[in-house]
Parts: structure tokens; C-alpha cells; sequence
């Protein structure tokens, strides 16, 4: 039965890894660009690797955005603008002097009529309004052409021809004395022509906006024709200038045309295997190289989706404004699979990222380059990330790196820096300063995906959190059996690379079942009663087996993390409790190592051994009377040996010597701890 459920067990978490895939993988195609890829890597400024390449079909050569760019420019520089022209205005004006005549005009003050001198205004306000007045200021040459919109009529003039707001006092000056009569009519004639006239000519902005777009929208992105088989570049000619733009020309327009509905489907099976290939090794890599990780769904499900939500980021801000491509914090990503897991996958699934995200991004060559050199140097600096001091300075690495890679790269590609922009630099700060949310991102995955990382670790080892407080409270010996341990199994784990910070909390919390009955373990005896006397020696090892299980009860209910369980579960694997087994079959004559065998199972992991080792140790060296330094090291030797000879560490990824190094370590700290000193001859 139980066979059938294992076997059942495993072939459902293969079914769920299957369906993980194909779900990856077809939400990765749909992210992917809906276009064929070109088979060249262009990169300017290097020389043409490839064989020379003659163009496969005619083709338009696109103008470079620097050339549209200009040809805008020149198209507003040399743009006509449209101004509006009040019709009503010399009419209105002629109006208002009238009026004022009759207010000022007396008979026997002027020489001439008021008829006459009515005329003579009417004249020079034509002339005044004959192309419009204006009060507004432009940045226009008095040469400039300009559209005079009057009505649904426009008339071309230059603009000088508009008479400005501060011109017009001197124009009616000199208008009047053209004019004839004495000079108290010129006098009364200037004063009320100034004060009837207005301007009437204001600058249509809508309108020139408008044309001006108009023409943009008109100017033609190509400049000339590629015929098929015309040779496009030679092999070692340097990429620049027009023969750039031409690749780049070719580029774009057999991606639009490889796209296309008769070949999607093959594009769809060329993206299908392509992105298979990468989820395929990552599959196989966990599966050869970290097998507990791959065993777990939950764990794989977490890699699989910090991939896929790369992916989508960086896809959504490429789709956005691909100049922003590196804003997006890619090294996030071997930053917390380091933290959750180990460096190498950190790593590994990093490039694999990188491998899918070169069909979506510009210069691939060049983004490649930069966040693979990138995710090394985070994997190289960000350690103890429960220290937030490291976290800062190894974003400022990283920031540094992604600068100076950049600079040669625009270095390589320019031949100078003249045109350098200083706002690429900005997303490079942006990218560490989005960096640092790893903290808070990391705090948010062990709550959704219940996994651990050193900075929950780090709060776990804190002596003072409650469920330690009860275990120093209710079982004292116990608590201070499992500091010992805790301060062996760290200065081992150093030694040979483990995961200190996780060996020391599982030591810290590997004895807390020892709460549920304290007095029937030696550590936490207090008088020479024993508490086993009354009980048969199966009872007394099944109450010793028990503080293994209740020890994965107490830490289930405080919400302790999988992985620190894994050190209560395993820390005595399938070992004897064998005082109690040699006092049955004293007793008895016979005795069955079933009762008195721990559930286990064995360790599985450098650090769950190193566990074993330690506890077993420390343990034992407190029944060494008289210890001395020989002493110590054949128990030692003997301790673990035994556990070899029992299989202990059969599934623990840690080798022979790294266990002859714990050795070494477990002798130097217990001589330590007992005070040994070389005795010296009197």
C-alpha cells in the first residue's frame, strides 16, 4: 500500500512539473516578440564577421531616427505660420474716429472741414489695416514668409509687411504729415487716429501646429532602394554610417516579413523548442545537481515563476520605451535564489533568464554582456544578506560594473564620447536603487512560497524569541546542550563551506521536544533520582524516540520554517537508542531494534550531517571522566565512524574529507571547551 502511494505521490509531482513547463513556456512565447528573428548580430563600430552578405530581396533603406529627427527640425525651422486677420477691424477703427472727431472738432479751430478730415483719416487707416497690425512679439526675420488668413482667404506676405505694435506711432506720424492741412488739424488728426486704432492681427497657433504635423506625418522614413542581390557589406568592412543603416534597414524588414501568416506557425515551433531548451536545463540541472530542491514543487514552482516575472518586466518596459531596458533589476533574480538556495542556481538560472530575454531586447550582444558580468559580480559580493550593510555596497558594485561596461561599449561602437548621454548612467542608478527592493520582496516570498532565507535565520537565532525562552525556562540543560552544539556545528560548517547561519539555528531549535518531558533526559536531571528507574527500557526509548516527533509537533505550531524542521527530524536519523537496547536484551535475553530505532529519516544535506555529528558529540563528552586530549579524539573518531558504518550520510551531499575536517574541528572546539593545556615536566 504504502508503495502504491509513493509511487502515486512521485507520479504526480512529475505531472505537475509537466504542467509547470508547458505553462512557462507557453506564457513565455506569448511575451516573446511577434516576429522572426535575423540571423546576424549587428554591432556598430566592430568589423562584419560574417561572410558578405548580399541583400535577399529589394528592399527600402530607413532613414536612422538622428536623420528624421533633423528633417523635423528643419521642417518646424522652415515651417510658414498662419496669423488671423480681423477684417472689421479698419471699419470698427473708422467708427471709433468718428466719434472722436465729433467730441473734439470745433469750427473755428481748424482750417479744414470735418468731411475732409474724415476722408483723410479713412485713407490712413486703410493704409494702417492694409496688412493688419499687430501687438504680439515673434522670434521671426522681418524676411520670413508668412499665411495672412483672412476669412476662409489667405494671402502670402512677409512679415515685416505687418505693421508691429511699436511701429505704429511713428506710421501715423508720418502718414499725417504727408497729408495736407495746417498743423492744428495734423495735430488733432495724429491724437485721434492713435487712439482709433487697434491691432488686428493675432498668430493661429492650431492651425500652424497642425500643418506642421501634417508634414511630419508626411515625411517619408525611407531614403532609397536595396535591389535583391545587390552586395550590402563585405566580410571584415567596419558596420557604420549608411552601411549600418542598411543592416539595420534589412533587419527590420525581414522581420515584418518573416512574420506573416502562412509561416506563424513554424516561428511558434522554432519559439517552442527554443524556450523548452531553456526550461529543459533548468529542469535537468536541479534534477543531477539539487535534487532536493527539484523534489520539491513548491521550491521548483518559485524558480520558475522569479523567471517568468523577469521576463514579463522586462518585456512590458521594452514594449514602453526600450531605453528603459535597463532600469529593470535583473540581478534581483541571482540575488534571491542565493538567498533562498545557493550561489551556482543563483547563477544558472540567471543566464538562462538572459538566454530568453535576447529574442526581446535591443543590442543583445551588448545587454547580454552586461547584466552576465552583472550577475556574477552579485553573486560574488552579496553575502550575509541579513547584514544590510553588504546588501548597499554590493548595489554599488553592481551599479559601478553596469557603468563602466556601458562606457566601453558606447566607447567601442562611437569612437568617442562627444554624444555620450549622461541619462543611460541615471537608469544604471535606478536599477541598483530597484535593486534594494530584494529585502522587502524577500520578506513577501517566505510568506507566499513558506521558504527561509539567512535574514529569516537571523531572527530565528535570536536566544530570546519565545519558543527558546521556554526551552531555556523548562528545560535548562537541554537549552544549554543546544548552544553547545549550535557553536560546534557553525565553526564546522565554516570550515567546509556549508550554510552556517541554517546549521546553527537547526542545532538551536534540533531538542525542543525535550520540553514535553524535560526530567527523563540526563542534561536537565537535577538530583541523582532518575526518572527511568520506574519505567521498562522500551518505555524509556520510546519516550526518548518521542522528542523527535514532538519536537516537528512544537515547531509546526510555531510556525518554524520546513527547513530548520529538517534538522529536528534528522539529527538522530535511524540510529539506536542503544542503552536502552543493550539494557533489553540484558533483561530479556532478546530485544527488537524496531522499538528502539529513531523514525529518521537519515540526513540529506551537508548541514543536517554536520548537525548529526555535533549533537552526537557533545553529547557523549559529557559522560568522559577525567577528558584529556587523546580521550577526545578517539571518542570522536569513534562517534562518527559509527555513524558512517550505520549509513548515516548516505544521502548528505558531503564527502570524506569534508567529514575528516568536521572531525578536526568537533576535537579543537571540545579541548577548547574542557581547557585542555600540554602538561608541562616539573
Amino acid at each position: 500500500m504504502n508503495k502504491r502511494l509513493s509511487q502515486f505521490s512521485k507520479k504526480q509531482s512529475l505531472v505537475y512539473k509537466v504542467f509547470l513547463f508547458i505553462a512557462a513556456t507557453l506564457l513565455v512565447i506569448y511575451l516573446l516578440p511577434k516576429g522572426g528573428q535575423f540571423k546576424y548580430d549587428i554591432q556598430k563600430g566592430k568589423p562584419w564577421q560574417y561572410e558578405n552578405l548580399y541583400a535577399p530581396f529589394s528592399f527600402t533603406i530607413k532613414k536612422s531616427e538622428e536623420a528624421i529627427e533633423a528633417e523635423t527640425d528643419e521642417l518646424r525651422k522652415n515651417a510658414v505660420p498662419y496669423f488671423d486677420f480681423d477684417g472689421n477691424a479698419a471699419s470698427q477703427s473708422k467708427e471709433r474716429f468718428g466719434q472722436l472727431l465729433e467730441q473734439s472738432y470745433v469750427d473755428t479751430l481748424y482750417s479744414q472741414s470735418k468731411d475732409r478730415i474724415t476722408r483723410t483719416a479713412d485713407a490712413i487707416i486703410d493704409e494702417l489695416y492694409r496688412y493688419g497690425i499687430t501687438d504680439e512679439i515673434h522670434p521671426y526675420a522681418q524676411d520670413k514668409e508668412i499665411y495672412l488668413k483672412s476669412g476662409g482667404e489667405v494671402d502670402d506676405i512677409t512679415y515685416r509687411q505687418i505693421l508691429k505694435q511699436d511701429e505704429l506711432d511713428s506710421r501715423i506720424d508720418n502718414l499725417v504729415e504727408s497729408a495736407s492741412g495746417s498743423g492744428s488739424t495734423k495735430d488733432l488728426l495724429r491724437i485721434l487716429l492713435k487712439r482709433s486704432v487697434n491691432p488686428n492681427v493675432s498668430y493661429n497657433k492650431d492651425l500652424t501646429e497642425s500643418t506642421i504635423a501634417s508634414e511630419i506625418n508626411n515625411i517619408s522614413p525611407n531614403r532609397g532602394i536595396i535591389e535583391k542581390d545587390a552586395r550590402i557589406i563585405a566580410r571584415g568592412e567596419v558596420v557604420e554610417g549608411d552601411t549600418y543603416q542598411i543592416l539595420e534597414s534589412l533587419k527590420a524588414e525581414y522581420t515584418s516579413q518573416v512574420w506573416s501568416e502562412s509561416n506563424r506557425m513554424w516561428l511558434l515551433v522554432g519559439y517552442t523548442l527554443l524556450v523548452s531548451l531553456v526550461f529543459l536545463m533548468l529542469f535537468l540541472f536541479l534534477k543531477k545537481y539539487r535534487l532536493e530542491i527539484y523534489s520539491n514543487n513548491t521550491k521548483v514552482t518559485f524558480i520558475f515563476f522569479n523567471i517568468v516575472l523577469m521576463v514579463f518586466l522586462t518585456t512590458l518596459v521594452v514594449k514602453l520605451d526600450a531605453a528603459y531596458v535597463y532600469v529593470v533589476p535583473l540581478c534581483i533574480l541571482p540575488l534571491i535564489l542565493k538567498a533562498f538556495f545557493d550561489p551556482r542556481l543563483g547563477l544558472f538560472a540567471h543566464v538562462l533568464t538572459l538566454l530568453l530575454l535576447g529574442f526581446i531586447v535591443p543590442n543583445s550582444f551588448e545587454y547580454l554582456f552586461l547584466q552576465i558580468i552583472a550577475g556574477i559580480v552579485t553573486i560574488l559580493t552579496v553575502s550575509e544578506l541579513y547584514r544590510r550593510a553588504n546588501l548597499f555596497i554590493s548595489v554599488g558594485q553592481i551599479t559601478l560594473i553596469y557603468i563602466i561596461g556601458y562606457f566601453a561599449f558606447y566607447i567601442i561602437q562611437e569612437g568617442n564620447i562627444a554624444a555620450l548621454e549622461l541619462e543611460t548612467f541615471g537608469y544604471f542608478i535606478l536599477c541598483g536603487l530597484a535593486t534594494l527592493f530584494a529585502h522587502p520582496l524577500i520578506y513577501l516570498y517566505e510568506k507566499l512560497f513558506g521558504l527561509v532565507s539567512d535574514v529569516s535565520l537571523l531572527e530565528l537565532s535570536d536566544t530570546n524569541s519565545k519558543l527558546l525562552k521556554d526551552l531555556s525556562n523548562k528545560a535548562p540543560g537541554t537549552f544549554h546542550h543546544s548552544l553547545n552544539v549550535a557553536n560546534l556545528a557553525e565553526s564546522a560548517a565554516n570550515e567546509i563551506g556549508a550554510n552556517a547561519m541554517l546549521v546553527r539555528v537547526g542545532a538551536l531549535y534540533h531538542d525542543i521536544g525535550k520540553m514535553i518531558n524535560p526530567t527523563f533526559f540526563t542534561e536537565n536531571q537535577v538530583n541523582t533520582a532518575n526518572s527511568h528507574d520506574a519505567l521498562s527500557p522500551k518505555e524509556s526509548a520510546k519516550i526518548i524516540i518521542d522528542h523527535v516527533i514532538k519536537g516537528i509537533e512544537i515547531a509546526r505550531k510555531n510556525n518554524l520554517p520546513d527547513r530548520i524542521i529538517d534538522f529536528i527530524r534528522t539529527h538522530h536519523g535511524t540510529n539506536l537508542v542503544y542503552y536502552f537496547y543493550s539494557k533489553e536484551k540484558e533483561l530479556n535475553g532478546t530485544a527488537n531494534p524496531t522499538d528502539f530505532t529513531y523514525p529518521g529519516p537519515i540526513p540529506f544535506s551537508k548541514e543536517t550531517a554536520i548537525l548529526m555529528m555535533a549533537d552526537s558529540v557533545e553529547a557523549a563528552s559529557k559522560s568522559l571522566k577525567e577528558p584529556t586530549s587523546s580521550k577526545i579524539d578517539d571518542f570522536v573518531e569513534k562517534i562518527v565512524t559509527s555513524q558512517m558504518e550505520n549509513g548515516q550520510f548516505l544521502n548528505a551531499n558531503i564527502t570524506f574529507k569534508e567529514i575528516q575536517t568536521v572531525k578536526k574541528v568537533l576535537k579543537k572546539k571540545l579541548k577548547n571547551i574542557y581547557h585542555l593545556r600540554v602538561e608541562y615536566p616539573e
